[in-house]
């Protein structure tokens, strides 16, 4: 066996109930506005801890030199709790800005709030030395990307030094680029070094360019240099459906809310019954409905916290509770019952003075009030030692029954939510690709619900008419959920507009006052099985009050339940993307990693991230092709490599479990300005018809359908493909006089399985593999004479020359190849051994 060596490829808190006419309402703790505050943390072992204590950094978020900038929706109460922490609130304008041409920048935001298959085959290397040599290079270039929007050119690096990791001193890189071709590199800048987790990942930086460059060269302060071609982004896409004469676009006239989207795709579905139909989910949401509440007597230790047992709008907020003084003394704690009035006569003692403490209130409105009320407990983590004093009737209220300033008309249906999916296909019986499109995981996130909405209504629109959609619908079965959480939308539109969560309460009873009411559900992102935070992963909270609670126990709710049930229901379904906004990113796994060590989830192989890429390249482009939005490249890829860690997501478990390839996709974020020379940001809930240029709801739905359009059109492509992929060795066979780098290529998105020991490849094999994350295929230096076996097997499962991998054939029609080291005669390669039976 020859010996090989791996190396790196150069290259709204509400306001206080209204009282009732004889019967005041509870008050609340908190009725301070809550805002979006742009914070600085010094890394990510801050940003863990802060959202561990219950604060939603999930957006916002940008990688700068010193550390993580982002945003938190806070109450100036929490921000005074935030700078307890250590964490440095930025003021208005504040923030990491552009840095002089000469020095480069990474983020672009000065002035704007930016909003930022299978795991069981671990990839494996053949049994040779890998050990460190020489002959690395300590520079690697990983992406060099070019992109214009808005007339403005930009460059995009990343670089790898193999000395990152050092900090005494700390390895700096810089990066030049020269005009074009044939002329000289120029105005070095310095690269930002990105750490993660406390783990160097690599050096980057987004630069502002007004020529584009042909090739850069990047050195390391230790001496290391690289030299690589810039290539294109986003720059060769197909002109976009919405440029065709005829073709019907621009269907969506506003937000949503649930009930408008469910009655909208069943009237698609009532209207084109060839070709839609509606999937009714077995799993039943909690429902927009509450529990009616009360915080009687303060928030001291006399304080008691009474809850319904009943929902609020089925006799709950019917309930009164009154606190009675007495004459007398020597008098015993009871409670009165009279309908929906309950009074509990206080206790008094020798002395004719009130006796009875908070804890004894609560636990005789549990015991005595004729199963009215459900819990009763001091307040948080009070003991309830204090007196309780005596108050007029307070009415118990599930605070569903105000309205957030501008929500919609009318009412919201009361009760368990069916989530309807809207299936289109004109064959929908399991034989074409399916394509699962899920939005508004994230009850505040509106944009996404009315992109999938848009995107429907243009595929029943111009099925008749267009030849491109027909070739969409006759050939692929579409699952569109507009909604995933009605119940935390309805919440969203109609009571606190930040409403991240469903609105299932699963806190204990020091956190179940009405106070508490914005922070309870699930984030339904975390309650997923693959990579939790049950299971040691970053990004999930056990707190039943942080906007990332992964919920009691994994699949704990039905909104998650419902996804997997579908999964499993059709077994035709391959892709997926879960539609979330405001980052403006597109991401795929790993998800979330382990933050001692910075261990992710299994990697996706060599060649299903080639086609992660080649995808999200034709998605994008068709995002850009309506009004110049870039998703930059630094916002591309493994979302714990370019975002952050988030346990227990669904596309984690899509992706491994039923090995779906599965995007996440923030839509919105940062569109660059021209007029000011930065990049501006977004909102959950941008202005439907704000700057079309900018910050426009109607803008975003419509490129972002585009987007979705095109992830189609790639599903359609995928189940018709039957042609196999073809691979070679570079530089192939032939003799060398000395050592010799070589490595793989494919005509397209591809898994290799190789061997360099005689053997006959299988798919227990060893894979071919990057360098590193993000990076191309690996290096292999052969330092002596060296036979290797390979093929190739494309994203759809085509097998290179048809070889069947599984069995022993006479024809052995794998890929064969000899690196043949020195002067002497190539050595014969062994006669595979046959399988055994």
């Amino acid at each position: 066996m020859g010996s090989v060596l791996l190396a790196g490829q150069p290259a709204v808190a509400e306001p206080a109930a209204t009282p009732a006419a004889d019967a005041e309402r509870s008050h609340l703790e908190h009725a301070d506005h809550a805002d979006v505050v742009r914070v600085h943390l010094t890394g990510s072992d801050m940003l863990d801890e802060v959202a561990a204590a219950g604060f939603d950094l999930e957006h916002g978020l940008t990688r700068v030199p010193d550390g993580i900038e982002a945003e938190v929706v806070a109450t100036p109460e929490q921000v005074a709790e935030l700078e307890a922490m250590g964490v440095r609130i930025l003021a208005e304008g504040e923030g990491f800005t552009w840095s002089d041409e000469a020095d480069g920048g990474f983020a672009a935001d000065a002035g704007a709030r930016v909003a930022a298959r299978s795991a069981a085959a671990t990839d494996s290397t053949a049994a040779t030395s890998t050990s460190t040599y020489s002959h690395q290079a300590t520079v690697r270039i990983a992406r060099a990307d070019w992109f214009t929007t808005k007339g403005q050119g930009f460059l995009y690096v990343e670089a790898r030094t193999t000395e990152g990791a050092q900090t005494n001193p700390i390895i700096g890189m810089q990066v030049e680029n020269d005009s074009g071709p044939g002329t000289d590199f120029a105005l070095a800048r310095t690269m930002s070094r990105f750490i993660d987790s406390g783990q160097y990942m690599f050096h980057r930086n987004l630069f502002k360019l007004d020529t584009r460059p042909s090739k850069i060269r990047v050195t390391s302060s230790t001496g290391g240099v690289a030299v690589g071609p810039v290539s294109d982004w986003l720059e060769d896409g197909e002109p976009p459906l919405t440029d065709k004469p005829g073709y019907k676009w621009n269907l969506v006239d506003g937000y949503k809310h649930p009930q408008q989207l469910h009655d909208r795709i069943e009237e698609i579905a009532r209207e084109n019954p060839k070709i839609a139909e509606i999937v009714y989910l077995p799993y039943k949401t909690n429902g927009y409905q509450r529990k009616a509440q009360a915080t009687i007597g303060g928030t001291g230790q006399s304080a008691v916290v009474v809850t319904s047992a009943a929902w609020g709008h089925e006799g709950g907020n019917d309930i009164t509770v009154e606190f009675v003084d007495r004459p007398g003394a020597n008098l015993p704690l009871s409670v009165e019952v009279n309908g929906k009035a309950v009074r509990v006569l206080l206790a008094k003692d020798s002395s004719g003075a009130l006796a009875s403490t908070a804890a004894q209130v609560a636990t005789a409105l549990k015991t005595q009030s004729n199963g009215l009320i459900d819990r009763s407990h001091p307040y948080r983590t009070n003991a309830g030692t204090g007196i309780v004093q005596p108050t007029a009737p307070v009415a118990l209220t599930d605070f569903l029954d105000q309205k957030r300033v501008g929500a919609p008309e009318g009412d919201v249906p009361r009760g368990p939510n069916t989530v309807r999916v809207l299936r289109i296909g004109k064959h929908r019986d399991g034989k074409k690709p399916g394509v699962l499109i899920q939005a508004q995981d994230h009850a505040r996130e509106w944009v996404p619900a009315t992109t999938t909405l848009e995107t429907a209504e243009r595929l029943v629109a111009n099925y008749k008419t267009d030849k491109e959609t027909k070739k969409i619908v006759d050939n692929t079965d579409i699952f569109l959920i507009p909604s995933n959480n009605p119940d935390g939308a309805n919440y969203s539109f109609y009571n606190n507009a930040s409403q991240r969560r469903n609105l299932t309460n699963h806190c204990a009873d020091d956190n179940a006052d009405p106070g508490r009411r914005n922070n309870w559900g699930v984030d339904l992102n975390r309650n997923y099985r693959v990579g939790s935070a049950q299971d040691g992963y970053s990004g999930g909270s056990f707190s039943c009050t942080s906007d990332t609670y992964q919920g009691p126990e994994k699949l704990s709710e039905p909104e998650a339940k419902n996804i997997v049930w579908l999964a499993e229901t059709y077994s035709n379904i391959k892709f997926f993307m879960s539609v979330h906004s405001n980052g403006g990113q597109l991401f795929w796994q790993p998800g979330s990693y382990k933050a001692d060590g910075r261990v992710t989830t299994p990697r996706p192989p060599l060649g299903d991230e080639m086609f992660y890429w080649q995808a999200a390249s034709r998605i994008l482009s068709q995002v850009k092709a309506y009004r110049e939005t870039v998703v930059t490249p630094q916002n591309v890829g493994g979302s714990s490599d370019v975002l952050y860690s988030s346990a227990g997501n669904v596309r984690e478990d899509l992706y491994h479990t039923y090995g779906i390839f599965s995007f996440g996709w923030e839509v919105g974020g940062s569109v660059y300005n021209p007029a000011t020379g930065n990049w501006q940001g977004g909102s959950f809930q941008p202005p439907w018809e704000g700057n079309p240029e900018l910050v426009s709801g109607h803008a975003e739905t419509m490129e972002y359908a585009n987007g979705i359009m095109e992830m189609f059109r790639i599903a359609a492509e995928w189940g018709k493909d039957k042609k196999a992929p073809t691979s070679t060795l570079v530089p192939g066979a032939g003799r060398f006089s000395g050592p010799v780098d070589v490595r793989f290529e494919v005509s397209e998105p591809a898994t290799i399985y190789y061997t360099i020991d005689g053997s006959r490849p299988t798919l227990d094999s060893p894979r071919y593999k990057a360098t590193e994350f993000r990076e191309p295929g690996e290096v292999f230096h052969v330092t002596e004479t060296t036979t290797f076996h390979w093929f190739s097997v494309d994203a759809a499962g085509n097998i290179e020359k048809n070889y069947d991998p599984s069995k022993a054939d006479k024809r052995n029609n794998f890929n064969k190849a000899t690196i043949t080291i020195g002067d002497a005669e190539p050595e014969k390669p062994k006669k595979p051994k046959k399988d055994k039976k």
